[in-house]
């Protein structure tokens, strides 16, 4: 397939709080906040190793993200923990006005995005906070692909001055990026060169997008897999190259079809370099319960998705 091959299988939260216990031990300026989800989030170490730095909000988000934004004020880094939903949706406005606007050094972390979050269903398959967090001026939105990316970012993150968006998930998922790897904000991955089609992806469909292009290359289609993990600011340099050398275009991501990669990618097209594209996401729906690859199959956003929407982005040119 590549260079890149599957280390095992780990959930992404996990490297989240693998990290976030590493910049308790190297910075004593990093705090966390949870919203009742120390477990989810595995935030559990941080919070017995430090428990001067670790603050239990309970089921009080909008509270989480007020006193997050105060604790920068004293200089503090701090990193609040809940499940996506309620790290965007229910706490808006406190991000609008007390984080984004007020230009805070807040990270904002979230668990159990998409529709992977399975069973618990719809009301908490968050599927529209890459678009809310992304129209946000000063917000940069990142959504990593695997454990070791998970971590690599989170590290980051601390060191970044400025309001974060961090997104990750609940299930395990192929770990593959190199653990040495070196995390840059704004700068995507090209994980495998092709001449044919450039198959963009981000979180968990990103592995999907390089099982995708090992079928296709048994068909004779050579495709270019791109990893943008950091949704804003875009590596426009690096789509635009893509674009130019491939001609077409495939977005994949677990968001909806509106306000996500394949929005922002679009766009950046439009102005630059028209391409023909297609998108795989969700299409303007709700989640609903089930097991994860049987939704990821259900909204068609599995390997045989994108192979479809790259042959038929390869029949626009």
């Amino acid at each position: 397939m590549s260079e890149y091959k599957v280390i095992d299988h780990k959930d992404t939260r996990s490297g989240f709080g693998e990290a976030l216990l590493e910049l308790g031990k190297n910075n004593p300026k990093v705090v966390a906040l949870v919203a009742d989800l120390t477990g989810s989030l595995k935030m559990d170490d941080f919070a017995a190793a430090y428990p001067d730095r670790f603050f239990q909000m309970g089921i009080a988000e909008a509270n989480m993200m007020g006193t997050a934004a105060g604790l920068t004020i004293g200089g503090y880094i701090p990193f609040t923990g809940t499940f996506a939903n309620f790290s965007t949706g229910r706490v808006y406005d406190q991000i609008r006005q007390s984080i984004a606007y007020s230009d805070k050094n807040v990270k904002i972390c979230a668990s159990h995005a998409g529709i992977t979050l399975g069973e618990d269903g719809a009301t908490h398959q968050m599927l529209e906070d890459i678009g809310l967090m992304k129209m946000l001026p000063g917000m940069t939105v990142i959504n990593t692909c695997d454990f070791n990316q998970t971590k690599q970012a989170t590290l980051a993150i601390a060191d970044y001055l400025g309001p974060v968006y961090l997104r990750f998930g609940r299930p395990k998922v192929p770990n593959f990026i190199p653990a040495e790897s070196e995390f840059t904000i704004g700068k995507g991955i090209t994980l495998k060169t092709g001449t044919d089609v450039s198959i963009i992806a981000t979180g968990h469909l990103v592995w999907k997008a390089m099982e995708a292009a090992e079928l296709l290359n048994q068909n004779g289609i050579i495709a270019e897999v791109i990893n943008i993990h950091t949704i804003k600011p875009l590596d426009t340099e690096l789509i635009l190259n893509s674009a130019s050398k491939t001609r077409c275009v495939v977005t994949a991501e677990e968001h909806q079809i509106n306000g996500g990669l394949g929005d922002s990618i679009a766009q950046l097209l439009s102005r630059y370099l028209p391409t023909p594209i297609e998108f795989v996401a969700v299409m303007d729906e709700f989640g609903q319960s089930g097991k994860p690859e049987q939704l990821m199959k259900h909204y068609g956003l599995d390997t045989p998705d994108i192979v479809e929407a790259a042959k038929k982005a390869i029949s626009r040119k």
